[in-house]
């Protein structure tokens, strides 16, 4: 009998397990099996990477977030850049540059530096002398009604222009027609306070009837039937016509446009800038008359802050004198000229006159000639032929009618006159001519509607000095 060597129960076990036989899937009956899983990786293996993905995205929203505010700050700096360094994108610009709120202009407080926020806020227009008012919030100009009006209306709208208490100002009436309505005297009308604020809109205005205005008496009273070449004035021909002397001797002429102020050139006082060197004679056409008039003096000379002598340019100067002249006595020789009103076309081939101290064939003391000329066309006078392009946006020629009257370039800030509508207006000032009186050589003048603004500005500035 052989000897089994492997125990019963292991024997037993396994013949068991192999003769059961299959059983059905509902016999089977959950039993616990322990398995062997491999040992999860270390816990930092989890973990780290965790921690380090959340800082990875911390630091990308913070870099994102940096660019973005560096981003607007460049945005806003290069707004603010172009919004102080153009233009007047919201404003209007002064005339060094500077801006102003659109609701600053016209509010008659100074804001610009030079004032040109207050000096253009009250304009004539046309050889009827029209009173408009700007309104810098539709940047259109607008008549006045004449209901309501007064002198005193009239005397505070001239001040607003330029012209001193002084000024002999007449009020008038036009009848015209308006699509965008027009201004009307407010009740209780202040003449310490601006003008432009105590106007207020109007769809209507009685009768159409608008305002006219003339600060002063000017343009009149000279004979226009003249031959046309050059010849000797006579006394009260031009009355407006001034002798400026420096030490007894002719320097320059110059035209009276008000009481206290004359034009002339700048080049005239450039070299002798102090009003104590000068004496204006008004009223005079030859050496006695500066014995028996009496010599003006002058309290203040400005020069136009842009005036330069190569090239020329800006050639134009104010004297205020240091007393009123007297435009009352109706036997005087002395009168002003007007100057030309916005929309005043005096253009090429309008006809002039220019009047000019110069010594007389004999080589006598200076008197006060006259000649005709006839305005030209400034493409003709730049043209290659004539002056190549030396003519500015300031300046205009004229042709004497007779070329051989020898005018035009001997008496530096003599006036030229136009007569427009029944008046003389002051259209230009002698600054330069070569040989005027050759075809291609016109005489070369100071272009006043040009310096409208500035005269009337410097006018408003000094007015009660």
């Amino acid at each position: 009998m052989t000897t089994n060597p492997y125990p019963a129960s292991c024997i037993i076990h396994e013949d068991v397990e192999r003769e059961l036989p299959p059983t059905s899937r509902s016999d089977v009956k959950p039993q616990y099996v322990h398995h062997l899983t491999p040992n999860p990786p270390p816990e930092i293996s989890h973990s780290a990477p965790k921690q380090k993905d959340g800082k990875q995205r911390c630091v990308k929203f913070t870099v994102a977030a940096v660019i973005s505010l560096l981003l607007l700050l460049l945005v806003t700096g290069i707004l603010l850049a172009y919004y102080f360094s153009s233009s007047c994108v919201h404003g209007s610009q002064c005339g060094d540059g500077s801006c102003v709120w659109e609701s600053q202009w016209c509010d008659g407080v100074r804001d610009c530096p030079a004032g040109q926020d207050e000096a253009n806020c009250v304009r004539l227009h046309g050889s009827g002398f029209l009173l408009q008012i700007y309104l810098p919030q539709t940047k259109t100009w607008s008549s006045v009604c004449s209901h309501g009006w007064s002198d005193m209306q009239g005397r505070a709208s001239c001040r607003a222009i330029g012209y001193s208490r002084g000024a002999d100002m007449k009020s008038g009436q036009q009848k015209t027609d308006s699509d965008d309505g027009f201004l009307i005297v407010k009740p209780y009308f202040n003449p310490e306070v601006f003008v432009v604020q105590q106007l207020e809109h109007s769809n209507t205005c009685p009768n159409n009837s608008v305002v006219t205005l003339r600060c002063t008496d000017c343009g009149s009273g000279v004979n226009s039937s003249r031959a046309s070449g050059g010849q000797q004035a006579t006394l009260g021909s031009w009355p407006w016509q001034v002798s400026l002397q420096v030490s007894g001797s002719h320097r320059c002429g110059g035209a009276i446009i008000s009481p206290y102020w004359i034009v002339t050139a700048a080049h005239c006082v450039s070299r002798s800038s102090s009003p104590a060197d000068w004496a204006v004679y008004a009223g005079v056409v030859d050496p006695l008359g500066s014995l028996f008039n009496p010599a003006r003096s002058v309290s203040r000379i400005i020069a136009h802050e842009g005036y330069s002598r190569l090239p020329r340019r800006n050639d134009v100067a104010l004297m205020r004198l240091a007393k009123a002249l007297d435009f009352s006595v109706v036997s005087s020789n002395i009168r002003p000229i007007c100057l030309p009103n916005v929309g005043l076309n005096v253009s090429a081939p309008q006809k002039g006159w220019i009047t000019r101290f110069g010594r007389t064939t004999d080589g006598d003391s200076p008197q006060l000639m006259e000649a005709q000329v006839s305005l030209i066309d400034t493409a003709e006078c730049n043209s290659s032929t004539v002056y190549n392009g030396r003519l500015s946006r300031d300046m205009l020629c004229a042709r004497e009618m007779d070329g051989g009257a020898d005018m035009c370039h001997t008496d530096s800030g003599g006036p030229l006159v136009a007569r427009r509508d029944g008046l003389w207006w002051l259209i230009g000032f002698n600054i330069w001519g070569e040989h005027c009186t050759e075809r291609n050589k016109p005489g070369v003048y100071g272009n006043v509607t040009y310096f409208l603004d500035w005269i009337y500005r410097q006018m408003k500035e000094h007015q009660d000095d």
